[in-house]
């Protein structure tokens, strides 16, 4: 029984931070997958949209719904042309972001999320942030 009291908490510790672990891994791949929807989007919406980088985010909302939504952060840059945020809106299909979406162009989708590394009150990764980036040419 003592050594069982000697262990357990070092073993609970070491199975908490597993499954947290894991936690942040699981949404490390939620990211991803969203991401790479969301660019796989923005690569065909050319010519159908004044605003691309809102369809690329609704997209990346939409496959990612166990992520926090407010806590996305995306970058886009469409055909060497950088926007932060959600939103490029366009005045047409044909100039600005919208506009930026030439064939065989490259368009690339960045997005950030925070993870949490916190076990029992620690937090282990204090600026920990999830981060992934897609590029695909637009069709």
């Amino acid at each position: 029984m003592v050594e069982m009291a000697l262990v357990l908490p070092v073993l609970l510790m070491v199975v908490t931070g597993i499954l947290i672990f894991g936690l942040a891994f699981n949404n490390y791949l939620l990211l991803t997958e969203a991401t790479s929807v969301g660019a796989r989007t923005l690569a065909i919406s050319r010519g159908e949209t004044t605003n691309p980088c809102a369809t690329a985010a609704t997209a990346v909302y939409a496959a990612a719904p166990l992520l926090v939504a407010a806590n996305l952060t995306f970058t886009f840059v469409l055909n060497g042309t950088t926007y932060k945020g959600a939103s490029c809106s366009s005045g047409s299909s044909t100039t600005g972001a919208a506009g930026n979406l030439k064939q065989g162009a490259s368009a690339s989708v960045t997005v950030n999320y925070p993870c949490s590394l916190v076990v029992y009150g620690t937090d282990y990764a204090p600026d920990c942030s999830l981060q992934s980036q897609i590029s695909e040419l637009v069709q």
